[in-house]
């Protein structure tokens, strides 16, 4: 008998196992991108913490059952992510306002985001080193910071990342082998990406594009026919899952397509999207962050970084065209048709508000895009599987100032030269990205809702007994009015492990201030005019009647904070009331010198103060209309 095969050979003693149960190089290579890229983007994570959708969020699963009602409600009047506000809502009532469940939910996303890209890397493209350099620009691209970060963008974008990948997985498997069950997974993929994200909409239009131009031949009118009718099933399985989830999104939102301000916002967005944010972002910019507060930085892109990240691209694109023809330039075909159809997409439902002279500067809007990006770049440079190049062409004689004989090789060399080539690239796109994702994590740290909580919350743990608090608005670097009336003491703490008792009418109440520190309330607002009463020297009311107070100036109609400060005499307690406008408030008058504070909803620019008791007297020049604050 012959020796075993060397697979077969000990070592330390031990079995080696055979090489077909041993994972490829390339694979551990993968696998521990996936790993670093993973810790790296939790530990930035972890410096953060919830901001304002976050914390309205919470607010709305701790006030709500769970429910279909609860699931299948809007967010922000344009989102329906049933499957987001469940994780939100379990979350919430497991563990409160805590950011770190997140961070662990969107690390394993990201992960599992990797390894179905480097599986649908190995399904796609010929087997080879080069397989790691598209992997690599997808986990370690700054573009998708915000995604592994923010929680509510965590749970939208992620999730359709992965329904991408799928997708496009699933889809390539029908191509090649008919079978039927990867449309099941088509399927299954698009509806995994509509429960938390409805952009993932696109998925459909992107697959036919990945059809279309990667494995169909022919011009344009020849290519689409082919594909339509050899994959029709494939189109009517898409085509059922966005009709029924066009039905369920537009029974619950009426629609989210908005004109645009100005063709100059449409030229603006465009612009930021792909010029500042895109291309850079590509080769690890944006290198500068535009501080936004507590959410997320912006992009802040400098002139000579955005020239050079485009002459960077046109070079990997001339490369790539002259070693791969038509391969290379279907794949770029099929980046600039899903970049276009994203912002179309945006051009129609972002740019009415007031943001939208800053929407092109977030990353999150491309992280999908993304996906497509390195994709399309494993294609340009590695080629699909079981596919045939056209020779490239013969090579034209270019003037020496613009001769790159590197990186016109640099095809060749991922081919003969893999690991060091590859090395090379992946080093120095780590290097590059290196300093954003830096300088995104320092920004990112700074929370001033995380050092608000947390200093309330230490407060109320050593509040006396006693200690009521009036309903006031958080600090707006804490919570944007924007989200009222969430930002309201008494929706802002609903998830929170200590909430303040809060109360509509007090003689010593309380709030917060901007740093959570808990002080005596006062109000802040319109004043009445002053009185000249011979005997009060202020505004002298008598029992049994009332009295109209002019104002300093009108106030609007809302719901306001009113203090009053008095003296009363001529008998013991009685019935008051304060009208202004339509609204009015009854409270208890005490006999001396007093102060109280209650909610009144109304407008005017008067307000009428009534005594019951006949015998009592009231004498004031001290009632104020406005909001809460501290006391100065």
């Amino acid at each position: 008998m012959t020796a075993p095969a060397a697979t077969a050979s000990t070592i330390d003693g031990g079995e080696r196992p055979p090489r077909r149960l041993r994972p490829a190089p390339v694979t551990v290579v993968a696998f521990g991108m996936i790993a670093v890229a993973v810790a790296v983007r939790a530990w930035t994570a972890s410096r953060g913490f919830l901001i304002l959708d976050d914390f309205m969020l919470a607010s709305r699963a701790m006030e709500s059952d769970l429910s279909p009602g609860h699931l299948f409600t809007s967010v922000n009047d344009s989102h329906v992510m049933p499957a987001g506000l469940l994780v939100i809502w379990l979350v919430t009532h497991a563990v409160g306002l805590a950011h770190w469940p997140y961070v662990v939910l969107l690390a394993v996303g990201y992960a599992a985001i990797g390894i179905a890209f480097h599986r649908l890397l190995r399904t796609a493209l010929r087997p080879g080193w080069g397989q790691l350099v598209p992997l690599g620009l997808l986990l370690f691209s700054p573009l998708s910071l915000e995604a592994t970060s923010m929680a509510l963008t965590g749970l939208t974008v992620l999730p359709m990342m992965l329904a991408v990948v799928l997708a496009m997985g699933a889809q390539i498997r029908y191509v090649r082998t008919r079978r039927r069950r990867h449309l099941v997974t088509l399927a299954a993929s698009m509806v995994l990406g509509l429960l938390f994200f409805e952009k993932a909409l696109l998925i459909a239009p992107l697959v036919f594009l990945l059809t279309v131009l990667l494995f169909t031949t022919g011009g344009p009118v020849r290519a689409t026919r082919d594909a339509v009718r050899r994959f029709l099933p494939a189109w009517l399985t898409l085509t059922a899952v966005c009709l029924g989830y066009l039905a369920l999104y537009t029974s619950i939102i009426s629609s989210s397509a908005k004109e645009p301000t100005s063709a100059g916002t449409v030229f603006t967005f465009w612009h930021q999207l792909i010029g500042y944010t895109l291309v850079p972002g590509l080769f690890g910019g944006p290198w500068q962050w535009l501080p936004s507060a507590d959410v997320a930085p912006l992009v802040a892109t400098g002139v000579l970084p955005r020239v050079l990240a485009w002459v960077a691209l046109a070079a990997v694109i001339a490369v790539t065209v002259r070693a791969r023809r038509s391969t290379a330039v279907r794949a770029w075909l099929l980046l600039l048709a899903y970049v276009l159809l994203v912002c179309a997409l945006f051009t129609l439902t972002r740019l009415s508000t007031d943001f939208a002279a800053w929407v092109g500067l977030a990353p999150r809007y491309v992280c999908d895009v993304l996906v497509v990006a390195a994709f399309c770049l494993g294609v340009a440079l590695m080629g699909l599987r079981d596919t045939v190049d056209a020779p490239p062409a013969e090579p034209r004689r270019l003037p020496a100032f613009l001769r790159l004989p590197a990186l016109l090789r640099l095809p060749a060399l991922l081919r003969r030269q893999a690991r060091p080539a590859v090395a090379v690239v992946l080093v120095g796109l780590v290097v590059s990205a290196a300093g954003s994702t830096v300088g995104f994590g320092d920004l990112w740290a700074l929370k001033n809702g995380r050092d608000f909580l947390r200093t309330a919350q230490a407060e109320l743990a050593k509040a006396p007994a006693g200690t009521v608090f009036l309903d006031a608005p958080v600090p707006e670097t804490v919570q944007a009015p924007l989200f009222y009336p969430y930002h309201m003491y008494s929706r802002f703490f609903l998830p929170a492990k200590r909430r303040p008792t809060i109360v509509d009418m007090a003689e010593k109440p309380s709030v917060f201030d901007n740093s959570g520190r808990i002080r005596p309330a006062w109000v802040r607002g319109v004043d009445i005019r002053p009185g000249a009463d011979p005997w009060c020297r202020t505004h002298k009311v008598a029992g049994g009647g009332g009295v109209r107070i002019p104002l300093a100036s009108a106030v609007g109609d809302r719901r306001w904070i009113v203090r009053i400060g008095y003296l009363s005499g001529g008998g013991g307690e009685t019935a008051a009331m304060l009208r202004l406008g339509d609204g009015t408030r009854w409270f208890t008058v005490q006999p001396g010198l007093h102060q109280l504070f209650f909610t009144l909803d109304g407008s005017g620019g008067e307000v009428e103060l009534t005594l019951m008791d006949p015998d009592v007297w009231v004498c004031t020049n001290d009632i104020t209309i406005g909001e809460a604050v501290a006391w100065p």
